[in-house]
């Protein structure tokens, strides 16, 4: 499984940006999806998962009421819609999907299959 993110860039404080995650492999509709951001200096933070079998959606805390993850079967994507973008949003974004079922969804380790990244920038 490939997984190529886009959409990052740069705004000001309250702007929205929407980020892509495009996946290879046949299977992508029982592939549970996720989003990470690891900012410079500090460890890789969940932000969103949602699940494949019944759409359910869990947001880390930070971002909880203003993005929204969504997937796209057909598409083979999965979408991060941020809005109300603070400057502590900054960092690298990456996408990634589990296939044999997640324990703890918040946890890095938990997940096979990870995107390159792409750069957020809030700036204030």
């Amino acid at each position: 499984v490939q997984l190529q993110a886009s959409g990052g860039g740069s705004v000001q404080a309250g702007g929205s940006l929407r980020l892509s995650c495009a996946a290879s492999g046949r299977n992508f509709r029982k592939y549970d999806m996720g989003w990470f951001r690891q900012a410079s200096g500090k460890e890789r933070e969940f932000v969103a998962y949602i699940s494949w079998s019944d759409g359910s959606t869990e947001y880390g805390d930070s971002v909880k009421g203003r993005f929204i993850i969504s997937r796209d079967n057909a598409k083979r994507s999965v979408f991060l819609q941020m809005n109300g973008l603070k400057s502590e949003d900054t960092a690298v974004y990456y996408c990634a999907a589990d296939e044999d079922g997640l324990g703890y969804i918040r946890c890095e380790f938990e997940w096979d299959y990870w995107g390159q990244g792409t750069q957020v920038t809030v700036s204030s």
